[in-house]
């Protein structure tokens, strides 16, 4: 079952994160955000540049890796200049920090939300509903055309027009603050038809998620603010607030569920009407506080919003068309997330793990792309789109190259470790208050199925991003209905041809599928259109080849030491496990050639010997 999201990562966009985290972009393509992401989504270790250049994708570039401080600056500051070398390395270690931050107070917020609600059961399906809508009505609406196409609307703006795109800015941002006002509005009247469609749900469980609805779903217009604030920061080459915003929502949520906890509230069956209004209010508290974080960035930047109702002529039509394909797109992954959600959460209903723990596997899965493949791509969106405006072909080329090499150093080995690690994590994350040890293990086995397409969503993520620098939204579209007819068709045969207990586990091990074929036929089609003559044969080919013939070896020794060191408990068979892929990983990176991983490990044993 794929979760509400952004266009993009696949379709990804960026995905906005919320609770937690931010995506710069989208989810996988074909997949919604789910929220509640342990922000997040945490495991891995962003390197840009890995071959050791200070410019990411030297190897395929030839152009000049050095800088001046005042490049920099230049590139930090203005909207329309496209990030320098080491300006976008700064960028990237900077996001993929506050990521890491984001994540592990995220996970924080994951053990206080499953000790006081469970992770399977109604109550926690109920919350996991009406939590998940406010990012379902954005996305479907609004979220993905904002996502997709508004940092290369703005940097375009900024070097074509003689204000630098002052004006564009506040007109675009004016549109799209009234446009989420009267969403906002709408949905909340709305509330019980949507939450009728999404689920099954009678009597005292539907008005439960009804009204977690209501409380939840006023988020969407922070959640609108948030990404619009974010990609303003971005065109001016401000990354970092955009990431670490969520920790101070995951320390609202970790303090409303711990105020939960602390008065002894809830009798383990159900909430009352004011338990189940302080969990939501809470929740929605924590997206508002996340969106207005970004004012003292933005004011640093030098930006000021000044309203503007003089839309007619003002530019605004090209965006919009774009944004058309972008709503469409995520018509179509909506379509895919409506049938596995009324499948998951049928699913639950028969007695089998439901749309929560789904829920919850899916967002300890998306911690390494959060960190890794977002953090590179965001810090790369600027550039490759002015390089895109400049037709400079030959340059996007380059940062894709880079951006897949890079990205797939760490993507894979966490891929591994959530594969062969996923029981000891479970515990770890989940393994408190009312979650049983039968919980976890369902919980662990969605997690694994899930494992393997965190390599194809990274890829996916980076090959769309590309086409949306180049403002090009409609082939994404195209190619997205393959992920998402494979999605949604896998789903339903899954959960017909599975027992209850493993439906919603082979719905992710669907998605996982799904998620391969469209990054195949994606990778294709945008190889043509950068006239990449032999797509297979390319360094980024070949690195993926070479990375994943090390992971099968380091999957099974991570297992078996983790299997060893069980006794021990969950932490510490964790830790054995993940040492064990470390070491493989780590012995095989010179004889296999894998180049940016070995500049990765010599990054982090130079930072250890200056200690």
């Amino acid at each position: 079952m794929t979760p509400p999201a952004s266009p993009g990562t696949g379709s990804g966009g960026w995905q906005v994160r919320t609770d937690g985290d931010v995506g710069a972009a989208g989810t996988s393509a074909g997949a919604a955000v789910p929220r509640q992401v342990p922000y997040e989504s945490s495991a891995g270790v962003s390197q840009v540049g890995g071959t050791g250049s200070p410019y990411p994708g030297a190897a395929d570039d030839d152009r000049p890796a050095a800088t001046t401080a005042a490049d920099d600056a230049t590139a930090d500051h203005e909207p329309g200049h496209a990030a320098k070398p080491s300006s976008a390395l700064r960028s990237s270690a900077v996001m993929a920090a506050g990521s890491m931050v984001s994540r592990a107070t995220g996970f924080a917020r994951s053990a206080v939300v499953a000790a006081a609600i469970g992770t399977i059961g109604p109550i926690a399906d109920n919350y996991a509903v009406g939590n998940s809508l406010p990012t379902i009505v954005y996305m479907l609406l609004l979220g993905g055309a904002l996502n997709a196409v508004f940092v290369p609307e703005l940097v375009r703006a900024a070097k074509e027009h003689d204000d630098g795109g002052a004006a564009y800015t506040d007109r675009l941002l004016t549109v799209c603050v009234v446009a989420l006002l009267a969403i906002t509005a709408t949905a909340v009247w709305a509330a019980p038809a949507i939450v009728d469609a999404y689920t099954d749900y009678t009597g005292e469980q539907a008005a439960m998620a009804v009204a977690f609805a209501r409380y939840c779903l006023p988020q969407i217009f922070f959640l609108g603010l948030f990404t619009l604030l974010g990609q303003v920061l971005n065109a001016r080459g401000r990354f970092g607030a955009m990431m670490w915003a969520p920790v101070l929502n995951n320390v609202v949520v970790i303090t409303v569920f711990g105020l939960y906890l602390a008065l002894a509230l809830g009798d383990g069956g159900t909430l009352t009407a004011a338990e189940t209004a302080l969990l939501g209010w809470g929740t929605t508290a924590g997206i508002a506080v996340q969106a207005l974080a970004l004012v003292p960035a933005l004011r640093a930047a030098r930006f000021r919003w000044r309203p503007r109702f003089d839309w007619r002529g003002s530019g605004l039509a090209r965006p919009l068309r774009s944004a058309g394909w972008l709503v469409l797109l995520v018509l179509a992954n909506q379509a895919a997330y409506w049938v596995t959600t009324r499948l998951a959460t049928t699913a639950g209903l028969d007695g089998g793990p439901g749309f929560s723990a789904y829920n919850n596997a899916y967002v300890l899965w998306v911690v390494p792309h959060g960190i890794i493949t977002v953090s590179l791509v965001t810090a790369l969106v600027p550039r490759m789109s002015a390089a895109a405006a400049d037709s400079d072909t030959a340059a996007v080329r380059a940062d894709v190259s880079s951006a897949l090499r890079n990205a797939a150093a760490a993507v894979i080995p966490a891929a591994c470790m959530l594969f062969a690690l996923a029981q000891p994590v479970m515990d770890l994350v989940f393994g408190y208050g009312r979650t049983s040890d039968g919980d976890t293990a369902a919980m662990a086995g969605i997690l694994m199925a899930f494992a393997p397409g965190l390599v194809a969503m990274s890829g996916q993520y980076v090959l769309s991003r590309t086409f949306y620098a180049l403002s090009d939204t409609r082939t994404p579209f195209l190619l997205n209905l393959v992920i998402v007819s494979l999605n949604a068709g896998l789903s339903l045969l899954a959960f017909q041809l599975l027992p209850a207990r493993w439906a919603v586990t082979g719905m992710a091990a669907a998605y996982s599928l799904a998620l391969f074929a469209g990054w195949a036929v994606t990778g294709w089609v945008l190889s043509r259109r950068l006239a990449v003559s032999r797509p297979l044969r390319s360094s980024a080919a070949g690195a993926h080849a070479r990375l994943l013939l090390a992971a099968a070896p380091a999957a099974v020794l991570g297992q078996l030491a983790a299997r060893g060191a069980a006794p021990a408990g969950a932490l510490a068979s964790a830790a054995a496990g993940a040492a064990g892929i470390v070491l493989v990983f780590a012995l095989l990176a010179r004889p296999l050639r894998l180049t940016e991983l070995d500049a990765l490990l010599a990054g982090v044993r130079r930072r250890v010997a200056r200690r």
